[in-house]
């Protein structure tokens, strides 16, 4: 496995988390546990330790996280960044990659927000906050409402660089064979079917979903991507087709991948589609809660979960 890649990580603060460890992480990694137990949570305490690298790509990361969340409440609004980094008061996690922490400390009257890498802090006054948006190319998030237009045709660009559109056409086309070819005319990403050009949307959100997953895993080569609730509009008869293409593209572009799920069959598929391929580079990680309502995790690998798959065991 890449050496870039996550394998473990202990998230001491962070919304539902406190004091809690993860680790068996591979190329592929699906999350699985029940609903409210803090999959997304757990995904965005990893996208924020892998995409802070600096102040400005760690204040990105903490806002991104809350815009995903509130997406519909936020929509047509003209929020103040600084309100979206307000909310989130503490995050402490150290991976086998790099240790990171962000606190807001608030005494006599001044606030402050506290950046911290690798043990180095940096301290801004709140009224001298003057961050800037700063993204990196490869790393992404796609939260449960899925890209819009604007996250997509940003993404495209990716497959437009490596000379991939004939690649895409082919894979949408398994996909939903009434469409002839994808495109992004002027800021809208449409698909040609019956000779005619048409708006992305009128295809359903499964389409657009795949086609985003499909654009990120290249926009994400030698990075990561984060997908929350994966099987967002897809059909479960597309849920192997979908797997076939995470796996050989995660493996042709060096991209660590991480998702959630609360479906049975996505799960299932999962298993049966790493199986086929041979596929090792995968785990299935279950977050889990104990007597005294702390969170922890149960991982299975490729051949753990193989068997808990074959023997029927409930692994959800």
């Amino acid at each position: 496995m890449d050496g870039h890649f996550l394998t473990e990580i202990e998230i001491s603060q962070f919304k539902c988390f406190n004091g809690f460890k993860a680790s068996g992480f591979k190329r592929v990694n699906l999350i699985g546990g029940k609903n409210n137990i803090g999959k997304t949570a757990f995904m965005e305490a990893c996208f924020i330790n892998v995409r802070s690298v600096n102040v400005n790509t760690m204040f990105t990361a903490i806002v991104n996280i809350k815009a995903f969340r509130e997406s519909s409440n936020l929509f047509g609004k003209n929020v103040d960044s600084q309100e979206l980094l307000d909310v989130t008061r503490n995050y402490v996690s150290r991976s086998n990659l790099s240790g990171k922490a962000f606190a807001i400390l608030e005494k006599d009257g001044i606030k402050e927000y506290q950046f911290n890498f690798n043990g180095e802090s940096k301290t801004i006054n709140a009224k001298e906050l003057t961050m800037t948006i700063e993204h990196v190319s490869n790393i992404s998030f796609i939260d449960n409402f899925g890209w819009e237009n604007y996250r997509l045709t940003k993404a495209f660009q990716a497959i437009q660089k490596q000379d991939k559109e004939s690649e895409l056409s082919r894979y949408i086309q398994q996909f939903d064979d009434s469409i002839e070819s994808f495109k992004v005319i002027g800021d809208k990403p449409q698909c040609k079917t019956n000779g005619e050009y048409r708006d992305i949307t009128e295809f359903g959100d499964g389409l657009k979903h795949y086609i985003s997953i499909i654009c990120a895993l290249y926009e994400c080569t030698n990075g990561y991507l984060f997908i929350d609730e994966i099987d967002n509009g897809i059909h479960y008869s597309q849920l192997n087709r979908l797997w076939e293409l995470i796996l050989t593209l995660s493996k042709t572009n060096n991209c660590q991948v991480f998702a959630t799920t609360h479906s049975k069959e996505m799960l299932e598929a999962f298993a049966r589609v790493a199986k086929k391929l041979d596929e090792q580079d995968i785990s299935y990680t279950i977050l889990v809660k104990n007597k005294r309502q702390e969170i922890k995790t149960i991982s299975l690998d490729y051949e753990m979960l193989l068997e808990s798959m074959a023997q029927g065991h409930e692994v959800r």
